[in-house]
C-alpha cells in the first residue's frame, strides 16, 4: 500500500519513529540500528515501508534501505517468525551477512541473533535458501552474496556428480571442506575431490 514515506522526522523512540507528511504523523516501527542512521530530528527523511496487516494488528514497518525491506519480507515468509522477531533480527545482523549465513548453512552465525535457537536457525536455512537463490531481490544483488550463490551452485553440481560416481554425501562434504573451492570450476572440484577420495 505504501512503498515509502518521505517527510519530517518528528520523533525517535525505542523501536519506532514518527514521520510527518501532509499534516499526518506516521508511527513507523523500525530496527534500532536503522533508527540510529536515519538522521536528525526535523530533517527530511525517506523510509521504505511495509504495511503489516493481521486480524488484531495493523502497523507500518520501516527500513532505511530496500535490502532491509527484502530481508524483512523473507523473514516473514518463515513459519513461526512474526514482524517483531524479524525487526529484532534486523537490529542484530545486516541483510548481506544474513543472506551469506543462510546460503553457506552458517547455523552458528544465525544462533548468535537474540531469539534464534538451533531449530529456528535450521528452519530459516531450510525455508529461505532456495528463495534467496531464486529471488532477484535487493539482497541477492549484493556482490558477496552473488559470489556465495555461484560457489554454492558449483559445489552442488560437483557433489551431485560425485554421488553419481558412487560416493556418499558425507564423505564428499568432508573432502570438500579440506579444499579451497572458491576459485575452482565444477570439473576441477570433481578432479581434486577424486584424488582425495581415492586415497581413503
Amino acid at each position: 500500500m505504501f512503498a515509502y514515506i518521505k517527510g519530517v522526522l518528528e520523533e525517535k523512540s525505542n523501536g519506532y519513529v514518527i514521520v510527518e507528511t501532509g499534516g499526518i504523523g506516521y508511527k513507523i516501527f523500525m530496527s534500532n540500528s536503522a533508527i540510529g542512521v536515519l538522521g536528525e530530528l526535523k530533517s527530511t527523511v525517506k523510509v521504505h515501508t511495509y504495511y503489516y496487516v493481521r486480524e488484531d494488528n495493523i502497523s507500518l514497518y520501516g527500513f532505511v534501505t530496500k535490502e532491509e525491506l527484502s530481508m524483512f519480507e523473507l523473514l516473514l515468509s518463515v513459519s513461526g517468525i512474526g514482524a517483531k522477531s524479524a525487526i529484532t533480527m534486523l537490529s542484530n545482523i545486516d541483510p548481506s551477512s544474513f543472506a551469506l549465513a543462510v546460503i553457506t548453512n552458517d547455523i552458528k552465525k544465525l544462533t548468535k541473533i537474540p531469539g534464534v535457537g538451533n531449530k529456528s536457525a535450521q528452519r530459516i536455512v531450510l525455508e529461505l535458501k532456495d528463495k534467496l537463490k531464486a529471488e532477484n531481490s535487493e539482497i541477492a544483488q549484493n556482490d558477496d552474496v552473488k559470489v556465495a550463490l555461484a560457489e554454492e551452485e558449483v559445489s552442488n553440481d560437483a557433489v551431485s556428480a560425485l554421488q553419481i560416481l558412487g560416493y556418499n554425501r558425507k564423505e564428499i562434504e568432508d573432502v570438500l571442506q579440506k579444499m579451497d573451492i572458491s576459485t575452482m570450476q565444477t570439473e576441477d572440484i570433481i578432479r581434486s575431490a577424486l584424488k582425495y577420495l581415492g586415497k581413503q
